[in-house]
């Protein structure tokens, strides 16, 4: 394909700007309006104003059980100078209001029955005694006492519903309480989802090599459900410009809205912003945004004015641009004004900037009593877990280097609103937390950051609990000397479990690895853990032993081990990498080794410790697993794991500062 063929971002705009130029050649609206029943409506818009015709209540009813009363024939009634009232009837739920109550006359009424005519208050039963054919009343009433009025709660002709409303359990109980047993809403927009690509799966079948499986087509059309939409998946279309103008067409023909997913930046097998703007005129109106991730979106508007978007091909991206881009659209198509979620937060550490372009960064958010801390989480564009772990996104401005540790960002969150966890455990993976936390009964958080920037949580009071097993290269000791080292005030270290740490090896060890050395000589492939984690510490300190023995400098030790710098943040991706071919050795537990069905070869057991602040030991949560954690039904669960044993001190303070 020549230069002259290629487009390639001719102007990068901001999403603000693409909105508006978007909305410049497009009125984007509600699509239509239809008329449901009541038991159909749940997360339907609401299409028109309601007015009840009819009052709420109909009639006068009783709020107790007790006696319907003319409340002056009980003035002056107290327990030393009791009223004596004829009972001339009852009333139940259901019944006809029923005619008059002369005075000193008194009718049974039960709770939600209609008040009879001439009473204008009830008497508690409590209040009274009865005797033959009458009642001795100890307490005088009010006019309009224990009585809910016609008309108290909703009056005929009030507006009860705007239009553009969710309807929810409360709103559908307000049509239903005023007889409204149909009610016009705004038609769902349809929108067509189509992804792209040679090397796309759909998920539920094998893989073949370098395939990979479908995600966006399923998490971009759970993401337009979730906003209302009607969204109907019509698969994979390969990269081949007629196919892919067919589907494309063809959808725009029959469906409100189009989106696309990859294909769309600049190289030569990238077809779909060339095939979408051969839709128009208009055609293309944006082809690029100063985000990142998210640069290559295009947005099209073809000859019958439909609106056609094409998201990035990574997940990660696809599903930040949603969010920027198509939620704005899709609320304008069904009349929602709901403003984007936001929160106030702390930043937990640095994050850079994007150089020029908006840089965006999904966040796990910790609410620590004394405010929100927002966690980065990994930002690869290909990433969906981190997505998944994530609460919100911040956005690092254009024009801004990077955002410093303990600044104040704003967190614009996923769902309407933000839901704190009962407990944060921050710091190192661990299988056996898969183990202890469904023990709990509680809504834990868990944030994966490694064992020192778990440490360095705890001594902020960030985290509740911070899983820790770092190793010091001096005594070999676990734990206590980093807590020394790095001067952690107010908190105190629980004795939890020990892990077999080891070599991980393809099955059936055919490199005939028998300890770290041989992975150096016989020049094997790594995969490493993330920096900060307490496995990664614990292989440098082995390196610097070897390199000690061996003359050499440390970095001349780890500069000659292909795949030191390919790092993962758990023990089961080390083993995935191994059983995937991906490495052929790497440092984790036995137990990663054991799931992966991979051989092991041991180095040592290591103390898997638990960091917790002084001011959070009196938190609930924080109580329910400690004592969890010295369960026997947790021990015996930890004792089924290969590579785990349970110490005599377990959930005991080994360490207090």
């Amino acid at each position: 394909m020549s230069k002259r063929e290629r487009v390639i971002y001719h102007e990068l705009l901001t999403p603000e700007e693409g909105l508006a130029k978007i909305l410049k050649h497009l009125d984007v609206k509600p699509v239509g309006v239809e008329e449901v029943d009541i038991s159909e409506a749940y997360g339907r818009v609401l299409a028109e104003d309601v007015y009840s015709p009819v009052d709420v209540p109909p009639f006068d009813r009783s709020t107790v059980d007790g006696y319907a009363v003319r409340a002056e024939d009980l003035y002056g009634v107290d327990e030393l100078n009791p009223g004596r009232l004829r009972v001339v009837g009852s009333v139940k739920p259901g019944d006809k209001p029923g005619g008059g109550l002369n005075p000193g006359e008194a009718i049974e009424i039960s709770t939600g029955a209609p008040l009879p005519g001439g009473s204008n208050a009830v008497v508690m039963v409590e209040y009274t005694k009865h005797e033959g054919d009458s009642i001795i009343v100890y307490r005088s009433v009010v006019p309009g006492e224990n009585v809910v009025s016609a008309g108290s709660d909703i009056m005929m002709g009030e507006l009860v519903l705007r239009r553009c409303t969710v309807l929810r359990e409360r709103e559908i109980g307000v049509l239903a309480a005023v007889g409204l047993r149909r009610v016009k809403v705004y038609v769902k927009p349809r929108v067509a989802v189509i992804s792209t690509g040679d090397e796309l799966a759909p998920p539920g079948g094998s893989l073949e090599p370098g395939m990979i499986y479908d995600i966006n087509s399923y998490s971009i059309a759970a993401s337009l459900k979730s906003l209302g939409a009607d969204p109907v998946i019509l698969g994979i279309v390969r990269d081949d410009p007629g196919a892919m103008s067919k589907i494309i067409s063809d959808a725009e023909g029959r469906y409100d809205l189009v989106i696309v997913s990859g294909g769309t930046s600049a190289g030569p097998t990238d077809l779909v912003y060339r095939v979408l703007d051969s839709l128009g005129p208009p055609g293309t109106i944006v082809h690029g945004l100063k985000v990142k991730p998210g640069k290559p979106t295009v947005v099209t508007v073809s000859r019958s004015g439909k609106l056609i978007i094409g998201l990035p091909g990574y997940p990660g991206s696809a599903l930040m641009i949603f969010n920027l881009i198509v939620k704005p659209l899709i609320s304008r198509m069904l009349c929602l004004h709901t403003p984007e979620p936001k929160v106030k937060a702390r930043l937990a550490v640095r994050v850079e900037g994007a150089r020029g372009r908006r840089g965006l960064h999904p966040v796990s958010l910790i609410d620590t009593g004394a405010g929100i801390v927002a966690y980065p989480m990994p930002a690869e564009s290909g990433a969906i877990k981190s997505l998944a772990y994530s609460d919100g996104f911040i956005a690092v401005p254009e024009t801004v280097e990077y955002l410093g540790e303990g600044e104040t960002v704003e967190v614009t969150l996923f769902s309407s609103e933000y839901k704190p966890a009962d407990l944060y455990i921050v710091g190192s993976h661990d299988v056996g937390l898969d183990k202890l936390i469904p023990l709990t009964g509680l809504n834990v958080k868990v944030i994966n950051v490694g064992s020192l920037e778990g440490l360095k949580a705890a001594a902020r009071g960030e985290s509740d609990i911070s899983g820790v097993h770092l190793v010091d290269e001096e005594t070999g000791e676990y734990n206590i000397p980093y807590l020394i080292r790095y001067n952690v005030k107010g908190a105190t270290l629980i004795r939890g479990y020990m892990r077999e740490q080891g070599l991980i090896v393809s099955k059936g060890n055919p490199y005939g690895v028998r300890g770290l050395e041989d992975v150096l000589d016989k020049k094997l492939c790594i995969v490493n853990r993330n920096k900060g984690s307490g496995t990664r510490a614990l292989l440098d300190l082995k390196l610097k032993e070897i390199a000690v023995a061996r003359g050499l400098t440390f970095e001349e030790i780890t500069d000659s081990i292909k795949g030191y710098y390919y790092e993962v943040r758990t023990h089961t991706a080390v083993a995935a990498a191994i059983a995937q071919g991906k490495a052929d050795a790497g440092l984790g537990i036995r137990l990663a080794a054991s799931l992966y069905n991979l051989e092991f070869i041991s180095l040592g057991w290591e103390l898997y410790d638990f960091l917790i602040p002084k001011t959070k030991l009196d938190k609930e949560p924080v109580k329910k697993f400690l004592e969890t954690i010295t369960s026997e039904e947790f021990k015996r669960e930890l004792s089924k794991l290969p590579g785990y044993r349970i110490p005599t001190d377990m959930g005991k303070p080994v360490w207090i500062s």
